[in-house]
């Protein structure tokens, strides 16, 4: 019982380091925050809620190639930042995979606007769900 106790503590206290979960609206104000255009921060958001439930500290299951996806947004390690296992990436968001597991969200922020830039809302497999009438952000702010 005692060993119990002290590895609940212990992780308590390490808790933090694994990440945030955010919300709605704490998302949408960060991202604001950051100078998202307010026009897309509802869906930013719908994104966020789909891909990992707001959650920061989210790496995804391994994917069919062997990737994995990080962070609130999910952003795949192939393509956009380098694992820490030393695997090829074309890491285009020129970042480690971990700084996107942080309760410091710009990282993941400037990724995933990297990652619309250059493929679009549809580059997340959540999208259908997000691609038409969102709720609006208006009562975050």
């Amino acid at each position: 019982m005692k060993a119990f106790t002290i590895l609940f503590f212990a992780l308590a206290l390490a808790a933090p380091a694994f990440g945030d979960v955010l919300n709605r609206c704490s998302l949408a104000r960060e991202m604001s925050r950051l100078g998202v255009p307010r026009d897309q921060l509802a869906r930013w958001a719908c994104i966020a809620e789909h891909e990992s439930s707001y959650r920061t500290y989210v790496v995804g299951p391994t994917n069919y190639n062997g990737s994995n996806d990080y962070g609130i947004f999910q952003i795949n390690d192939y393509y956009w930042c380098q694992p820490a296992d030393g695997r090829f990436s074309y890491n285009q968001c020129d970042i480690s995979c971990d700084d996107l597991l942080t309760n410091d969200i710009e990282p993941s922020v400037r990724c995933a606007q990297k990652v619309l830039r250059m493929q679009g809302f549809s580059a997340w497999s959540t999208w259908h769900y997000c691609d038409g009438r969102l709720d609006s952000i208006d009562d975050c702010f």
